[in-house]
């Protein structure tokens, strides 16, 4: 199993939602963050005064998938995701050593 994050822009949510469950996802955890990366955080002008915004709200998405589906996953994520601008955001896949469905005790995949 493979739990895969990625960031993206809160705009995209509903998009990559649906990429999601085309290829068979059925839950995910999403959580409101914000950030920033290599550009460092965007200048914005209000009232005629100019700043830089340190940290750009985005969208995490949490999914815990069998190995056969991460490529899937990602790929539905990276096409339904990318705008082609700069903050596009960031998919990153992590190995999970084990899954517990707490209500009824299953293990490894099938708590999934």
């Amino acid at each position: 199993m493979k739990k895969v994050e990625a960031i993206i822009k809160p705009f995209k949510l509903d998009e990559v939602k649906d990429a999601l469950s085309e290829v068979g996802i059925q839950g995910m955890t999403v959580t409101e963050v914000k950030g920033f990366g290599r550009t460092g955080g965007k200048k914005e002008v209000y009232r005629g005064s100019a700043y830089v915004v340190d940290f750009v709200p985005k969208v995490k998405i949490e999914i815990v998938v069998p190995d056969e589906l991460v490529q899937q996953v990602i790929d539905a994520i990276e096409k339904s995701a990318k705008t082609g601008r700069i903050g596009d955001g960031k998919v990153f896949v992590m190995p999970i050593d084990e899954a517990v469905r707490i209500r009824t005790g299953e293990r490894g995949e099938a708590a999934i």
